[in-house]
């Protein structure tokens, strides 16, 4: 797999794909650890689960989402 790439975007462009996947996983991680964290009732949880788990892309957005809105509140301050 990792030759692919290489042959596909050289040393470079392997290097910046692959570092893109690492900083999604770790970002998708965070995502659904904070998503975990909320108070929910058991049905709406369950729902935030499943989009955390079959949509990679939510939990990411959630988390940008969530310090944007962290910013809000810090600059009320």
């Amino acid at each position: 797999m990792l030759e692919t790439l290489y042959n596909y975007f050289g040393f470079a462009g392997s290097l910046l794909v692959s570092l893109f996947i690492f900083f999604f996983f770790i970002f998708w991680i965070a995502g659904v650890a904070g998503i975990c964290g909320g108070n929910r009732t058991p049905t709406r949880q369950f729902i935030f689960f499943a989009l955390a788990i079959f949509i990679p892309v939510y939990p990411v957005a959630w988390l940008i989402m969530d310090m944007i809105n962290q910013k809000k509140q810090l600059r009320r301050l």
